[in-house]
């Protein structure tokens, strides 16, 4: 192995500080993890025990767990009342104990209304019924001794279906530290408070006093954000295109209740009014109004962010940053936002501001304007206003000219004036006539007409496909909601080439085993990671190789395929593998510092890292050759495994042809009895036949059993014709009994057909005999002296038992008594049954021995006198 090769397996991140303490050490994708949680002491939020302070794992799992619940198909098409009392009985659940599974909770009426913000009665009517009618809950009424109710046992359906189909692995399975987590983070955010005796009290929640008409809706929005909120206090928010009035935190906050945008605006509303929710717009230089951003203040305040910059966001004044009204027409005409969406956590936020919109990040910043409307004066160039020389060709680029490159109509002014500076668009105040999109195709294919630049064929086609918004599937656009802004600087082929590997991606994610309601949010996770080591999108000048090379593909931080930066993708849990191969590594350190200063001691210190240095690296050389040729060996048994795999196949399909051919030739062969053809060897007729037989003479051998006397041939005989004799009956009377309701004209044309019936109306019959046979025998065995004499015994034994030995004649003795009894009676008849008839197959194997075969002299005429199958078909009809 080469030297560079070495010196690159060294550099690996696992390699990183491996002289430092266990504590200090982590993993390349736990860096930015641990970086949101502020040291102990260096903040002035809530402890290390505050219900808000959620790690990563803990976040994402509470967050797939509650999303799963939400989904089943029993909860999903509810209001959102059911939808949160589904959610608390949830985490009020108790967790398996065990082989035995608990899974309930126990609460009452009042208690769920308090929790959810409504009256009891509302609860027994509108939400309980609800849960149960969609069989998400079942209830059941606990009642004391005296019948009086004192509460609900309740169990929440999806979570018994998770424990007991879904596996260990299942979103739902949460632990009971889990499921803990969960109750006190309900508790922090809408819990009402109590104080139990004894003990510390509960304070209530953030939303404790929110009551009434919408109350559910509030809490449960403010649970999802939270669970979507990260150590810094702000929602993670949605990409694409949003609608200008309600804003990128109300589409955010309607993805995750399933409402309408405008809903989730009033919903915002609600809760920014409550002091839980703060809203703002990042300041720019030029008094625009910037992308917004979403802030959960306890959760802030929870991670220990700075308090200035919390309450500078949850306050109103000189933060929210913004324009002058009369500067709309400059920045972008109206629909823009929500035409061509945002990256992030951009989008305007204000619920009623349907004027104001955010400037798009790649704009450049323009001079502030008047907030009057002034007249334009045609084709003034040389004035020093902003745009000015953008004339021809050499305007703006299109993504960042939202407000100045609008289509005009050709009767206007601004049109006949051929200004050069507006290149056709609207000045304030004007209205287009016809779509700014397809008016800029227009112009750029006037202006590319007029001797601009000439562009490569296809340009502009591939320009006219390319899709601003993120993907149709909401799969996708979870997925790639934290690269949006990327998404818009991609062509039409890059978009599709990153769709693809987006779609790759979460398949393998899938093939992991993570459940695939989470891979989205997984790779979005990925994605936000990835942004955050490159410093953001705007250090990002290719986004397309970035996207392909760097953001989307899995980085395993060791060799097991389930590891992605340090993260298992399967439990979200930090990869043991990674933990021991940094003990490994770190020893490896140690001994060979160890070595260095035995062999050479005196050295000084910058001497011995050297040498320290270039013992590590021929160590690493020599783990990367022995991880190649491991890997090596690993892909010639994958090809032995494979090949194997492909010559059992081929073997087996042999086998099934042969099989298929074997079978063909069955089936062509005639009947053995009958001789009728393509009949398998045997048709179904006759194979009733032979079986109706035999189980005459196993009924015969039944009765003999169970009545005659085994030693009397002649008592024997007797009990064997007398069976047969009452099968025989029996068959002639079903016989009767089907030709009654049966028309006989159809079974005489089809003599077949009635040979046929007649046969399996004989088996059937001779199947209800063999049952009715071996109970009469059983009965009769039952009453013999063996059989009674061992009920006896087993009637005093149970009633010699310790716990009957003080009353053996009590009620519960003597009724324990009597079914030993009645028990070892049927053992005992079983057993005299079973021999008996193994007897009596003995005595007839004698015989059959003993008897020679006739001669074919005495055979013929008993042969002669067989009717032919005309004849039979007539007597068995007649």
């Amino acid at each position: 192995m080469s030297a560079g090769t070495a010196a690159a397996v060294l550099d690996h991140p696992l390699w990183d500080d491996v002289d430092n303490s266990v504590d200090e050490a982590v993993l390349p994708g736990q860096r930015s993890r641990l970086r949101s949680v502020p040291a102990s002491g260096q903040s002035d939020g809530g402890g290390l025990d505050d219900p808000l302070r959620l790690g990563r794992t803990m976040r994402l799992r509470l967050l797939a767990a509650v999303q799963a619940l939400l989904t089943d198909p029993s909860i999903a098409g509810l209001k959102d009342a059911p939808k949160l009392a589904a959610v608390v009985l949830y985490a009020k659940s108790r967790a398996p104990k065990g082989e035995e599974d608990d899974l309930q909770t126990s609460i009452w009426g009042a208690e769920l209304g308090r929790w959810m913000g409504m009256k009891e009665s509302t609860v027994h009517h509108k939400v309980l019924p609800v849960l149960r009618g969609s069989d998400a809950v079942h209830t059941q009424v606990v009642r004391d001794g005296k019948g009086h109710p004192t509460g609900l046992d309740c169990l929440v359906m999806p979570l018994w279906r998770a424990h007991h189909g879904g596996g260990a692995g299942h979103p739902l399975a949460l632990t009971k530290a889990e499921l803990a987590t969960l109750l006190h983070l309900c508790e922090a955010l809408f819990g009402h408070g109590w104080t139990p005796k004894d003990k510390e009290p509960t304070p209530p929640g953030l939303l404790a006093g929110r009551t009434g008409k919408g109350a559910a809706t509030d809490r449960l929005g403010l649970l999802l954000m939270v669970l979507n909120t990260r150590a810094s206090g702000w929602l993670q928010l949605v990409g694409g295109s949003v609608k200008k009035r309600e804003g990128r935190g109300a589409a955010t906050l309607a993805r995750l209740l399933g409402c309408s945008p405008s809903g989730a605006r009033k919903v915002l509303a609600r809760l920014t009014e409550a002091g839980v929710v703060a809203r703002q717009h990042r300041e720019t230089s030029t008094r625009m109004r910037g992308r917004g951003r979403v802030m959960l203040l306890p959760v802030a305040h929870a991670y220990g962010r700075r308090l200035a910059s919390v309450e500078a966001v949850s306050g109103a004044g000189s933060v929210f940053s913004a324009r002058p009204d009369g500067a709309c027409g400059d920045h972008g005409p109206a629909g823009a936002a929500g035409a061509l969406g945002t990256s992030g956590i951009g989008g305007a936020e204000g619920p009623g501001d349907a004027e104001d919109q955010e400037r798009p990040d790649g704009a450049e910043l323009h001079a502030d304007h008047a907030s009057g409307v002034t007249p334009v004066v045609p084709l003034q160039l040389d004035c020093g206003f902003s745009g000015e020389g953008r004339g021809g060709a050499g305007r703006l680029p299109e993504r960042v000219c939202a407000g100045e490159d609008q289509a005009v109509d050709g009767e206007t002014d601004a049109a006949g004036t051929g200004s050069t500076v507006a290149e056709g668009g609207p000045l304030r105040g004007e209205k287009p006539m016809e779509s700014p999109v397809n008016e800029r195709v227009g112009q750029r294919a006037a202006v590319a007409g007029a001797g601009s630049r000439p562009k490569v064929a296809g340009w502009e086609k591939a320009q006219q496909q390319k899709r601003v918004a993120l993907p149709a599937d909401l799969r996708l656009r979870v997925a790639l909601g934290p690269v949006s802004w990327l998404w818009e600087r991609l062509s039409g082929w890059q978009q599709d080439q990153v769709e693809a590997a987006a779609k790759t991606e979460l398949a393998q994610l899938a093939g992991l085993g993570v459940a695939p309601e989470g891979a989205p949010r997984l790779l979005a996770d990925r994605l936000t990671d990835r942004l955050a080591e490159t410093g953001g999108e705007a250090l990002v000048d290719k986004p397309f190789p970035w996207l392909i090379r760097r953001g989307l593909p899995q980085r395993s931080a060791c060799s097991h395929r389930k590891c992605d930066d340090g993260v298992r993708l399967d439990t979200g849990e930090d990869c043991e593998n990674c933990g021991n191969v940094i003990h490994l590594r770190r020893a490896w350190r140690a001994r060979i510092g160890a070595d260095i200063d035995r062999e050479l001691p005196g050295l000084a210190d910058g001497e011995r890292r050297r040498v320290l240095e270039e013992r590590l690296r021929e160590r690493a050389a020599i783990e990367a050759e022995d991880l190649a040729w491991r890997q090596e060996q690993a892909r010639a048994e994958r090809a032995r495994r494979d090949a194997a795999r492909a010559a059992a196949a081929e073997q087996a399909e042999h086998e099934r042809q042969v099989a298929a051919a074997a079978d063909a030739v069955r089936q062509a062969l005639a009947c053995e009895d009958c001789g009728r053809g393509q009949a398998a060897g045997l048709c179904e007729a006759c194979d009733h036949r032979r079986q109706t037989k035999a189980l005459t003479g196993e009924a015969a051998f039944l009765a003999a059993a169970g009545s005659a006397d085994l030693s009397d041939r002649g008592s024997i005989a007797a009990a064997i014709a007398g069976a047969r004799t009452a099968i025989g009956d029996s068959i002639a009377a079903a016989w009767q009994e089907f030709l009654e309701i049966t028309d006989v004209a159809l079974l005489e044309a089809d003599p077949e057909a009635a040979a046929d019936a007649y046969a399996f109306t004989a088996f059937q019959t001779a199947q209800q005999a063999i049952g009715e046979f071996q109970d009469n025998a059983l009965a009769m065995l039952s009453r013999t002296e063996e059989a009674e004499a061992e009920a006896r015994r087993a009637y005093k034994t149970e009633q010699g038992r310790p716990w009957f030995k003080h009353n053996p004649t009590g009620a519960d003795a003597v009724a324990a008594a009597t079914k030993a009894a009645a028990t070892a009676r049927e053992r005992v008849a079983e057993c005299l049954l079973a021999a008996r008839l193994e007897q009596l197959r003995e005595q007839q194997a004698a015989r059959t021995e003993q008897a020679a075969a006739a001669p074919w002299t005495d055979r013929l005429p008993e042969l002669a006198a067989r009717a032919l199958d005309g004849d039979a078909t007539g007597a068995v009809i007649a």
